[in-house]
Parts: structure tokens; sequence; C-alpha cells
């Protein structure tokens, strides 16, 4: 397990005028822990095929992190903003996150 800081990207829905909801990205950092680092390529019908990253990571959440689980995007790892498809909060102060493909939605 390697070490690990970086930013978590949260998409929380707002209000921005009566009727209008809209999601607001709201960056974090937290630090943690890499408890795996794989990828893969997958096979697409375009000329490139796509990366997945199967990766999971071990965050130190905080009272924002555990009331807002639900609204986290993405993650950045070296750089790049991948999408987290799974999280698992069955071990507090623990957020276990596992990623997928790049993330191509709303940043901050």
């Amino acid at each position: 397990m390697s070490k690990w800081t970086g930013k978590v990207g949260f998409a929380v829905n707002g209000e921005v005028e009566p009727g209008l909801w809209v999601d607001e990205v709201v960056e974090k950092v937290y630090k943690g822990e890499l408890l795996s680092d794989r990828w893969r390529r997958q096979n697409s019908i375009g000329v490139n095929d796509n990366i997945n990253l199967s990766n999971s990571i071990s965050i130190i959440a905080n009272p924002y992190a555990f009331e807002h689980c639900s609204s986290i995007a993405y993650v950045e790892i070296k750089g790049e903003k991948w999408k987290v498809t799974d999280i698992d909060a069955s071990t507090p102060p623990r957020l276990i996150l596992t990623v997928g493909g790049v993330y191509n939605g709303e940043q901050a």
C-alpha cells in the first residue's frame, strides 16, 4: 500500500433559482492509502481502446465526506480525474473508493 494525497470531487445538487437545480462540483483534499493499483484496456468501437482503472483508495474521511458520500463523483490520481464507481463506508473513519474510467463531467 502506498500513501496517497489528492482531490475528491463532490457533485452537490443545489437550487440556483426556484425550480432550477444544478450540480455544483466541490473539490476537497484528502489523504489516505492506495490499496490497489490496476488498470486495463477496454475494447471500444472507436479507434483507440479505453483505459479503465480498478484502483481502490482508502481515504480518512471527515464528517463532510460521510454526509456527502453519495455525491462523490471523481478522484484525482496522478493528475487525472477518474470516476468513482463504488464506495464502501463499512470501516469508519475510512471510506474505500473504487474508481473506473476517466471522468468527463463537470469540474470545480
